[in-house]
């Protein structure tokens, strides 16, 4: 039988197509410079072909260490026409941490950001391998613009939808990051769905707010490019710089965590934007004030839900037209939910007791997914792949309820995995940092509830007989050995309530003050 239909399909094939019917129209804004689709196509195969001519391979590794610059960008699309599989670094790790990644990854070029050349050499210095360090953007970064300028177009053809496009390393339960692997089809598939619950055309104009280095920005690198829209890049997304870009560019998307927005509504500008921005955000819900305030900026917000492990949202509060009509707080309640599985995904089951929940909104149980936006495994990992598999769904270690509409409300998280401003911190890996400590006796580490970060992490602390630290000197000892953003941001001296066992009872912390 003769199949005209069988080509592979991967996200980078997005970059040739806008190149084609959008290539003389902007694809790129960043720090007053453009480029335009038809540049970025070129950047992009030239990226490649520098690749090869450092001896990258098919199936090679190449991190990115960099903020939301046209680097990073390119390298969505640059390291995979290389044949090569991308892994893009959080630039908030520390040294150590980037070093274990590195190593675990078998980076074979680590891409790094001018300005983060000292942290980049200092996790190098600790790492077992030694990748080659290429710097770019800024001054300092001449020698990838070198490359590029020498290398030939390069744009190998992917021969199999389910090899692995790209790494992303997510903390564990066990503290360790796990290397989650994306497939060419998964990304294809999720960059559609963005592109069409976001509603992105062509004229659109995407601010990146939220890092690249998450979820390979929730496959919007993709889905805007799939567009034909604009990439509005701004390394830093602190409320001037926003509110400017907004101004100057007239966005009309941005995606981020509430802590973000909350920042952008205590800073508003002094008259709102004329025309609807659409806002998408997840990691913990808005609350109904912090939306209020939003809507009288003209945002328009959507929540969603997904973890790394899903590429970033695998729900989406999808909003049916006749809630249109229901006063500001029942809207608010509505848009909190983490809505339903997107148009790519399966259906999300929430499980218990080797069953279904019933849709009655007060049954909790863990939130499962599978289906094509769900990663392929943990990157050397089987013995973790297998331990999250339930029958071939995924556990997400989360807690929450389907209401009898079909929409998920999350309830509560994994009770390892605190989420603050949008970061997932693993309450092991905070607790290992503290238990080191020569005064500490034992620790326990929860997220509390906090209006500006969802999450923020509070660590419980009893000290050894006869040992004395202050809560400051504490901090400032998690901080040395581990992401400063990950250390505790209270700290309370007391014993610790345990079951029988000698089990800490965390839940009774979480309430705590």
């Amino acid at each position: 039988m003769i199949g005209f239909g069988r080509v592979p399909v991967t996200p980078t094939a997005f970059l040739q197509r806008a190149a084609t019917v959008h290539g003389d129209r902007t694809a790129v804004m960043e720090a007053g410079k453009s480029l335009t689709y038809a540049d970025m196509f070129d950047r992009c195969r030239r990226f490649a072909g520098a690749l090869v001519g450092l001896g990258v391979k098919p199936g090679d590794r190449v991190s990115v260490l960099a903020p939301n610059s046209g680097a990073m960008l390119e390298a969505h699309f640059g390291v995979p026409w290389a044949g090569a599989i991308l892994n893009t670094i959080n630039t908030r790790l520390s040294p150590q941490e980037i070093a274990y990644i590195v190593d675990h990854a078998g980076s074979k070029v680590l891409l790094v950001d001018a300005e983060l050349a000292t942290l980049a050499k200092e996790a190098l210095a600790c790492a077992a391998g030694r990748p080659q360090l290429i710097l770019c953007g800024g001054p300092a970064g001449e020698s990838f613009e070198d490359l590029l300028e020498n290398a030939p177009p390069v744009q190998l053809p992917v021969e199999d939808e389910y090899s692995v496009l790209s790494i992303n390393y997510t903390s564990g339960t066990t503290g360790r990051p796990k290397g989650v692997k994306y497939s060419h089809r998964g990304a294809f598939l999720q960059a559609l769905a963005m592109m069409n619950h976001v509603r992105l055309d062509a004229s659109s104009r995407y601010l990146w707010t939220v890092p690249m280095f998450h979820c390979n920005g929730w496959c919007f690198p993709w889905a805007v490019t799939a567009a034909g829209g604009q990439h509005i890049l701004v390394r830093r997304p602190d409320p001037a710089t926003v509110w400017n870009a907004i101004a100057e560019h007239g966005v009309t998307h941005l995606s981020g965590a509430p802590t973000v927005l909350m920042r952008l509504a205590a800073e508003p500008p002094s008259v709102a934007p004329a025309l609807p921005i659409s806002v998408t955000t997840g990691g913990a819900p808005p609350s109904p004030t912090l939306l209020a305030r939003l809507g009288a900026l003209n945002f328009d917000v959507m929540q969603v839900y997904g973890l790394t492990e899903t590429y970033g949202p695998a729900a989406i509060c999808d909003w049916r037209p006749e809630w249109n009509s229901l006063d500001a707080e029942a809207k608010a309640v509505l848009k909190a939910r983490q809505g339903v599985g997107n148009v790519v995904s399966e259906p999300i089951r929430v499980w218990a007791d080797g069953r279904e929940v019933p849709h009655d909104g007060k049954t909790v149980g863990e939130i499962q997914l599978r289906g094509n936006n769900v990663m392929l495994g943990y990157y050397k990992d089987d013995e973790a792949t297998l331990a999250a598999t339930c029958d071939g769904w995924f556990r997400s270690g989360d807690l929450g309820v389907i209401h009898p509409d079909g929409y998920l409300e999350l309830r509560d998280r994994s009770k390892d995995v605190i989420i603050s401003g949008g970061e997932n911190i693993t309450s092991v890996e905070v607790e290992q940092a503290i238990d080191a400590h020569p005064a500490v006796l034992e620790s326990a580490v929860v997220g509390q509830p906090d209006d500006e970060w969802g999450e923020i992490v509070t660590a419980f602390v009893t000290l050894a007989p006869g040992q004395s630290v202050t809560e400051a000197e504490l901090i400032e000892h998690v901080r040395a050995r581990i992401a400063r953003f990950k250390a505790p941001r209270r700290v309370y001296f007391r014993e610790l309530p345990k079951t029988a066992t000698g089990k800490i009872q965390k839940f009774r912390l979480r309430n705590l003050d």
